[in-house]
């Protein structure tokens, strides 16, 4: 891909900005890996579980009507898994430590992964036919007129009739 270096160089950027961040990747939402700075793990597995789990949460979103898939965050007891959209097909992951700042890696996050989706929509829209575009483009269209989802209200709280609201002496 024509894009990796510049994807690889954003990922470094990000890290150089985020400190207690341990690695990046980016990779297709099918689990194609499209580049990587994760010393120490194996990519190609991280890339293909954050394809699975970008399509758990992408569902989820859905399913509870809370609109297309932005950002996914995982905590173990080492550290973090951020996973963000970039662009329509791409999904950044980040790995964090467990003291990084999150406020701080959101933030960072969404950036690149912005910054990311941007480069590769440009490499596509390059090296693709121009009716190859007019049919992706025709194929959002059509997602983007379906109807789209609303929530339903929610019923409002009860509360009990005898409840207490001050404390006796």
């Amino acid at each position: 891909m024509a894009a990796e270096a510049e994807i690889l160089d954003e990922m470094r950027r990000l890290r150089a900005r985020v400190p207690h961040l341990t690695g990046a990747l980016a990779a297709t939402v099918d689990g194609l890996l499209l580049a990587q700075d994760t010393p120490g793990v194996e990519s190609a597995d991280v890339a293909a579980l954050t394809a699975s789990a970008h399509g758990i949460a992408a569902r989820m979103a859905d399913a509870t009507g809370q609109g297309d898939f932005r950002e996914l965050l995982l905590r173990g007891v080492y550290g973090y898994v951020a996973t963000y959209a970039a662009g329509s097909d791409v999904v950044l992951t980040l790995l964090a430590q467990d003291r990084v700042n999150i406020g701080r890696l959101h933030l960072e996050g969404r950036r690149a992964g912005a910054r990311i989706g941007e480069l590769v929509d440009a490499a596509e829209g390059a090296s693709a036919p121009s009716s190859a575009r007019a049919a992706r483009t025709s194929a959002r269209s059509a997602r983007s007129a379906e109807a789209p989802r609303t929530r339903t209200p929610r019923a409002p709280r009860t509360t009990a009739t005898n409840a207490r609201t001050t404390t006796d002496s």
